[in-house]
């Protein structure tokens, strides 16, 4: 058995990526999605950190035929700049695009939101309007949203509804909009450290302990009842830089852990930030690889090993309540992480200042309360203390 640290240094000796690649990257696959028979570029378009009509074109220009939205992002600004750079093709790929309805809001209110989305969009139809980050049952329980979207797939604004979510009390949340038929497409957190089936193959390598995770079985059940289903989040944190040094020939930690979630049989496509060509080029060239790839394990061992103990797992909800001044600690870890992988400190600002008073308690405490309580080893008194300083 090779220890962690034997396994980590050991990379250094790999050959570094060629410089350049040998073809344009393209998508290759179209997979459907579930029952609504909309055929989409296996990896899509995330737009949450851009607003870059040329981004989409050269998206566009690599086969990526599948654009993700939403109202909240960069204040309406990229459903803007998605409806002009769509201009001309909008009836040729597949778009999405995102309201938070809560548990109270009306119908009147969500439809004045639709036609918002419609309007900066510059379409008069969307393919999949999701109920976005939803966290709260009772979101989905307002019987609003369900008659708010019938009407509008009567009146042909929406074709099909779905709820996305990457909160700790995400599986609950699908749970009940799958048993109520209440979603087409399901848009969620999933990536291979939410995938049990890797662990055995980890094991080989590292002293892992399986994830006990409440996510793979509810996703289990929206394949039976052929719900589409939609990964993101699917790069664990995003820390590329940390990986660079491990990869070689040309492929990379971004690939391996996108091929993952799209061999996964509980997945029909993924959705990714994009947010500059060279990394376009990079998710899209994992289309036209081939799902068995000798040394995927490795980068994927050697990234979650770098990321244990930093890495709040989407849809665990272990340190629920451990906080004595009921700070949602998950929700508070996922702004951090905006703010320190991702590099989008403007996306962690905006989500950290919807969470009331957030980690504020965590300033002034001891931190004895949650020290334990992520079964993962996350550092949460550290960690909340650092969101609360920097997005405070």
């Amino acid at each position: 058995m090779v220890n962690r640290r034997t396994f980590l240094k050991s990379g250094a000796l790999l050959t570094p990526i060629p410089a350049g690649a040998s073809q344009t990257p393209e998508i290759k696959r179209h997979p459907v999605l579930g029952k609504t028979g909309l055929k989409v570029s296996e990896i899509g378009f995330g737009s949450s950190s851009s607003q870059s009509e040329s981004l989409i074109h050269h998206a566009l220009d690599r086969g990526v035929t599948f654009f993700d939205t939403a109202e909240s992002y960069r204040f309406g600004n990229s459903e803007e700049a998605m409806g002009k750079g769509l201009k001309g093709v909008r009836n040729e790929v597949v778009l999405n695009t995102k309201t938070k309805a809560g548990a109270s809001a009306t119908e009147k209110e969500m439809m004045e939101a639709l036609h918002g989305s419609l309007r900066r969009l510059q379409t008069d139809y969307i393919d999949v309007y999701f109920n976005h980050a939803v966290n709260n049952v009772s979101r989905m329980q307002n019987e609003a949203w369900a008659r708010f979207t019938e009407r509008a797939i009567a009146d042909g604004k929406i074709r099909f509804r779905g709820m996305s979510g990457h909160g700790s009390r995400l599986a609950q949340c699908l749970d009940y909009a799958i048993d109520n038929d209440l979603v087409d497409v399901i848009l969620c957190a999933y990536n291979f450290g939410e995938d049990p089936d890797i662990y055995d193959k980890l094991r080989h390598t590292f002293h892992f302990v399986a994830i006990q995770s409440d996510l793979p079985p509810v996703l289990d059940k929206a394949r039976r009842k052929n719900i589409g289903v939609v990964a993101m989040k699917t790069l664990m944190g995003a820390r590329l830089n940390d990986m660079r040094k491990f990869e070689s020939q040309g492929r990379t930690y971004a690939q391996a852990a996108l091929r993952w979630v799209l061999a996964s049989p509980r997945v029909d496509a993924a959705l990714i930030s994009m947010k500059d060509k060279a990394l376009i080029d990079e998710y899209v060239a994992a289309s036209q690889q081939e799902d068995d790839v000798a040394g995927d394990i490795d980068l994927l061992g050697r990234y979650a090993s770098l990321q244990s103990g930093r890495y709040c797992h989407h849809g665990c909800d272990k340190c629920e309540g451990a906080c004595p001044h009921d700070v949602e600690i998950a929700e508070v870890l996922r702004t951090r992480m905006y703010a320190t992988d991702y590099g989008n400190l403007e996306l962690a600002r905006e989500d950290y200042g919807k969470l009331g008073s957030a980690a504020s308690a965590c300033v002034d405490c001891s931190g004895q309360p949650c020290a334990d309580a992520c079964p993962y080893g996350v550092p949460i008194p550290a960690f909340s203390k650092d969101a609360a300083r920097t997005l405070g």
